[in-house]
């Protein structure tokens, strides 16, 4: 069996999630799990984050698998249903949905289910993505008020630039204008604006990447945050090579030895989800040593730089990401995001499940 495996650390769930509790002293916690737990596996991540108020999924196999296990919380389809078929299980599974456009309203109106549904109504603030404009909030809050397939509302919008310079004065001003006579309990928060705002954190707030122990915000570390890395993505040496200076390196020569520089070929490529767009110089740890990568990586393998580590040898451990290389400065060094490494370790990849 190939040595390749990502271990999931459940007490740092616990304790990312009880970072956001800190930080949201007065909010309720929706835990956002989908994508099958940032790549963690669904209810790997459910375990680590039990002791959250509700958990936000994309599809209602998940909701459903969540339910299935036991979960008795708030479950909220981020996307809503896809089909007015849907809507019988959500009711009759207490699932949660988003409303974003009027075909689900409509869906609302016409169906005959055993239960009314919570209903989380979508404000598009300027991420122009999902959600009803604010000039149309009045119109569809009062359909839904009126159908008698909703059971109760809350208002929600997402900020498109909650961990930029720009922040979210503007969207958050319009939300509150609109929303000023409103009843209801408001969603307002992911993880940016959770730890940057907290004066949009609201009744509901819905961490995401921070709860995985990365970073929402570039240029500030997921320690300063004291999050603390949920996956450790670890491998071992499978060969060692020496290169002569002027020697070459793996596909399309990417790299080329300046001086004598012994190579160590790692069981771990694109395939189990390593960027193959990481360049020369992509932290990666050797025998617990901080060294870098090189070459271009292939589908099954890549390289490491261990003339520095002679004690490094075949079998030696390999951390690509995990409590000493940050998966953040993987991603910034490969041009992308912590959500995208994540997300993408592959399924021949062992998962192992840590307390």
């Amino acid at each position: 069996m190939r040595p390749i495996q990502a271990s999931i650390h459940l007490s740092a769930l616990e304790h990312n999630l009880a970072v956001a509790k800190s930080k949201a002293i007065d909010s309720k916690i929706m835990a956002v799990v989908k994508a099958n737990g940032y790549g963690h596996g669904l209810l790997n991540a459910a375990k680590g984050l039990k002791a959250t108020d509700g958990f936000a999924v994309l599809g209602l196999d998940e909701a459903l698998s969540l339910r299935h296990a036991g979960y008795s919380q708030t479950i909220l389809l981020l996307e809503g249903v896809f089909s007015a078929d849907e809507l019988s299980t959500v009711s009759e599974q207490k699932v949660s949905i988003v409303v974003h456009c009027d075909a689900q309203i409509e869906m609302l109106e016409r169906a005959s289910i055993p239960h009314p549904i919570s209903v989380h109504l979508k404000i598009n603030t300027g991420m122009n993505r999902l959600g009803f404009k604010p000039q149309n909030f009045e119109e569809v809050s009062a359909r839904l008020e009126r159908c008698p397939n909703v059971a109760d509302l809350t208002v929600m919008t997402h900020f498109a630039t909650a961990d930029e310079a720009l922040g979210i004065l503007k969207p958050l001003a319009l939300f509150k204008e609109i929303t000023q006579e409103c009843p209801y309990p408001s969603s307002l928060a992911n993880s940016a604006t959770l730890l940057r705002f907290p004066e949009a954190h609201a009744d509901w707030v819905r961490p995401g990447i921070m709860l995985y122990g990365s970073s929402p915000i570039a240029g500030q570390s997921a320690a300063s945050f004291n999050l603390k890395p949920v996956m450790s993505f670890d491998t071992q040496i499978i060969s060692v090579q020496t290169l002569d200076v002027g020697e070459s390196l793996g596909y399309g020569h990417r790299y080329t030895a300046d001086k004598k520089t012994r190579i160590g070929v790692v069981a771990c490529g694109y395939a189990d989800g390593y960027p193959r767009h990481a360049p020369n110089g992509t932290p990666i740890a050797v025998s617990g040593v901080l060294t870098q990568t090189l070459g271009r990586v292939s589908m099954d393998m890549l390289y490491v730089d261990i003339t520095d580590i002679p004690s490094a040898g075949i079998g030696a451990s390999v951390e690509m990401w995990g409590a000493q290389v940050s998966v953040d400065d993987v991603a910034e060094a490969s041009g992308t995001i912590s959500y995208e490494l994540l997300c993408a370790v592959a399924l021949r990849v062992q998962i192992k499940v840590v307390d």
